[in-house]
């Protein structure tokens, strides 16, 4: 359009554009800036750049070469004022656009995409029609008769072109949607099978108790105290591997269902793949009563992962690892740091604002004990139990005090003692965290 104000004359827009009518100036600029964004607009319709990097590369070091040319034309004119510099240089230009249109279709010949034969039709289209143009445009100029007719032809293509990539923007639309619901349906599908997953796992755990239970009231005459409570311990253990935190759970698939809606196909299944990995460590651990410490502060990454992605990352989170201490000898009860990770972040680090950091700290304490110390600047014990005085529903976790129970029937059988230590942390007097030392024992 900007290139056809030359021909304007009379009427509405040659009054309209009086003030700006030096615009009229650069028709052969305004056409080589379409063909250039047009490029763009090619590669981006078919994802070239991420289908075919090669081909990509190599057609956008060629474009470059035809912008600086333009450019360098451009500036030549504005200083010497020649008109037949753009005038003449344009066809040096549709000398170069024609050789990269050329080229152009081996990528689109070669790209697996269906929206391929809309670029293909479409792009031919204009490139006879701007062909013909041109060559009708010299034969007209060449025995003196007026141009204007030579650029029905243009039009003509730039109609046909607009309509089919039109029907092709539409199809691209139907793919991205078909794409995202099938994205969706496979998603709920995963969380069906997790969910009956889960209640078996739950219901097989029921019966397990009801057996034990059974088993333990049988023997209880028979079977001396230390044995009882060994069974009771382990299955209690049992119990907190298994019994996954539902609001975990449902946070998780709502930041699943939040990338779904914000059509973030990527992003989805990267977070489904992390939390499906995580619930599979979960339910593994149900057949150990160890952990190596390796094992351990995987498992623990991954799930400060998947709470940190639903954070929008603005935990600073880091382990620290001692040089003394191996991780793949050193046993420890699975998913023991789990629970004081996770009162880090929902009572300490989420009630605050901004500067969010947490870390864990692993060292030996003497030769046969370890210390896993887990680091948060959040807003304290003592600024949540406030916080947690003033909610209507209060809910009271038993997370902690299992852990501990756990810890000490894993320090039986090394014949030493463990400990959880919790430390407020001050800076100036004010509430500046929390610090909770785990001791365990080692062989």
């Amino acid at each position: 359009m900007l290139s056809q104000l030359q021909w304007a004359r009379d009427g509405f827009l040659f009054e309209f554009l009086k003030p700006v009518k030096g615009l009229a100036k650069f028709p052969e600029v305004y056409t080589e800036i379409y063909y250039i964004i047009y490029t763009y607009f090619a590669f981006q319709f078919l994802d070239i750049k991420n289908e075919q990097p090669l081909w990509y590369k190599r057609c956008f070091n060629w474009v470059n070469v035809i912008i600086v040319y333009c450019f360098f034309k451009l500036v030549v004119f504005i200083v010497i004022g020649n008109r037949y510099i753009l005038y003449n240089g344009y066809f040096f230009f549709t000398i170069m656009m024609s050789i990269l249109g050329i080229v152009m279709y081996i990528p689109f010949f070669k790209s697996k995409s269906k929206l391929k034969y809309y670029m293909i039709v479409g792009s031919m289209i204009l490139f006879f029609a701007s062909v013909s143009s041109l060559l009708y445009y010299l034969q007209l100029k060449a025995i003196g008769e007026k141009v204007e007719p030579a650029y029905s032809i243009l039009y003509i293509g730039f109609i046909l072109e607009n309509i089919i990539f039109s029907l092709g923007l539409g199809h691209k639309q139907k793919m991205i949607l078909e794409e995202r619901n099938e994205t969706q349906n496979q998603l709920i599908k995963q969380y069906v099978e997790n969910e009956e997953l889960r209640k078996e796992v739950q219901k097989k755990l029921e019966l397990d108790i009801v057996t034990l239970n059974k088993q333990a009231e049988i023997k209880r005459m028979e079977v001396a105290k230390i044995q009882y409570d060994k069974e009771l311990a382990e299955l209690t253990v049992s119990t907190l591997r298994n019994q996954m935190n539902p609001h975990f759970i449902f946070n998780s698939l709502n930041s699943i269902k939040r990338y779904i809606i914000d059509n973030d196909k990527k992003e989805a299944v990267f977070y489904l793949n992390k939390f499906s990995k995580l619930i599979r460590n979960i339910l593994g651990s149900t057949t150990q009563t160890e952990f190596s410490l390796q094992e351990e502060l995987e498992i623990l990454e991954l799930y400060m992962s998947i709470e940190n992605t639903r954070l929008n990352n603005t935990v600073k989170f880091s382990i620290s690892i001692n040089e003394s201490v191996d991780l793949s000898i050193i046993k420890v009860p699975p998913l023991i740091t789990q629970p004081f990770i996770e009162n880090a972040i929902w009572h300490g680090l989420a009630l605050k604002k901004s500067n969010r950091e947490l870390k864990v700290e692993v060292k030996k304490t003497s030769n046969n004990q370890i210390q896993i110390d887990i680091i948060d600047n959040g807003i304290g014990r003592v600024k949540s139990r406030e916080i947690k005085e003033r909610k209507i529903h209060k809910r009271n976790s038993i997370g902690i005090q299992l852990t501990e129970e756990r810890l000490q029937y894993f320090a039986k059988k090394y014949k030493n003692e463990s400990s959880i230590i919790f430390t407020d942390l001050y800076i100036k007097n004010k509430p500046a965290g929390t610090k909770v030392s785990i001791l365990i024992p080692f062989a």
